[in-house]
């Protein structure tokens, strides 16, 4: 099993967020204890940048509905950005598509954070 490898980068009103290995019952609490860490305020935008996640299962959903949910709550917002062909088809099975803001690019991501900023 591939480790789950996080970072972090705080940017004007918006923490990014690196997600890489496997994000599931095991390491999902870890995800969320990360984000709850290096998030500065409740109303900052985060976005969290998938490019090198393999794997989601159902308890990365939850930190990621959570974590969308508490951001809403308090003004900010959670963006996903470059899913991989699985985790974005577990989005897509589970309907969340439509719920959750989901970028091809952490670029398109940034840019449309700060531009709400």
């Amino acid at each position: 099993m591939k480790a789950l490898v996080l970072g972090c980068q705080h940017l004007p009103g918006v923490t990014l967020i690196t997600v890489a290995g496997q994000l599931d019952t095991i390491t999902s609490g870890q995800l969320d204890g990360f984000i709850r860490q290096v998030r500065r305020r409740p109303e900052e935008h985060v976005v969290l940048d998938l490019t090198e996640l393999s794997f989601m299962d159902s308890s990365g959903l939850r930190v990621m509905l959570t974590t969308h949910s508490y951001s809403a709550q308090h003004g900010g917002s959670l963006r996903l950005a470059a899913l991989r062909p699985g985790p974005a088809r577990l989005l897509h099975i589970a309907s969340l598509e439509s719920h959750l803001s989901i970028y091809a690019s952490v670029q398109d991501a940034l840019a449309d954070a700060f531009a709400t900023e």
